[in-house]
């Protein structure tokens, strides 16, 4: 089987690729994506993805045989569930739950969480009215999170599938999105449990200092958020 091209920058949504290609045991292989130096702004990677975003995947072996790039973390989670016949939902009762959840995750935990993020720690310009507002809808979120896990084990359902690989990232992030678990033991007890899993760990730690070193290159940020000409 040939490789697939993760290309990559260790943020919660490269990371749901890197655990969604470690769970599902396929090759890979990874080409940096620098966005504190604008790499994703290039023609080249342009060229993959349109919109400028990381992830996204290159897979030699595409329908039919030939090769396809995809972009959009969910639309690849998908693609990658599909290829592989796993981690999608067995029944299409099963598939609508991963579905919804983790249309879920792209259209309100990444959104506000990553609003949060911005607003709570780079933000150039102390916004109260910002950091409530984003704070205030992810602690929402989490709480609807909570309450889905009340009864079953992943988010899904009794099986874990590329909904949790989605949500994951970011909810366990919640610290830095100033939020408490202390009302929330079911969100809690789900996040212990796949931050267990081997293929979580690899896929979370893969060029973990990279993300590290930008979070203490004020130049980077303003790079990456053009807050200056």
């Amino acid at each position: 089987m040939s490789e697939i091209t993760l290309y990559y920058w260790p943020t919660p949504n490269g990371w749901k690729t890197s655990i969604a290609l470690e769970e599902f045991g396929l090759p890979y292989r990874v080409e940096l994506i620098d966005i504190g130096a604008g790499d994703q702004r290039t023609d080249a990677y342009l060229a993959v993805s349109p919109n400028g975003r990381i992830p996204a995947i290159t897979d030699p072996d595409g329908p039919d045989g030939q090769p396809i790039s995809i972009f959009e973390s969910g639309a690849i989670l998908q693609y990658l569930a599909r290829k592989t016949g796993s981690f999608g939902g067995a029944t299409e009762r099963a598939r609508t739950e991963v579905d919804q959840w983790l249309m879920w995750q792209m259209g309100g935990v990444g959104p506000m969480a990553g609003q949060a993020h911005h607003f709570l720690k780079y933000a150039p310009e102390d916004i109260a009215y910002a950091k409530d507002r984003y704070r205030g809808e992810v602690a929402r979120l989490y709480g609807v999170l909570d309450r889905r896990l009340a009864d079953r084990e992943y988010v899904a359902g009794d099986d874990y599938t590329i909904a949790d690989m989605a949500i994951y990232p970011w909810a366990s992030l919640w610290e830095g999105q100033e939020q408490t678990l202390d009302d929330k033991p079911h969100l809690a007890r789900w996040l212990e449990t796949v931050a267990a899993r081997p293929a979580v760990k690899t896929g979370t730690g893969l060029h973990l200092d990279k993300r590290k070193a930008f979070q203490k290159d004020a130049d980077a940020q303003d790079r990456l958020f053009q807050r200056k000409g």
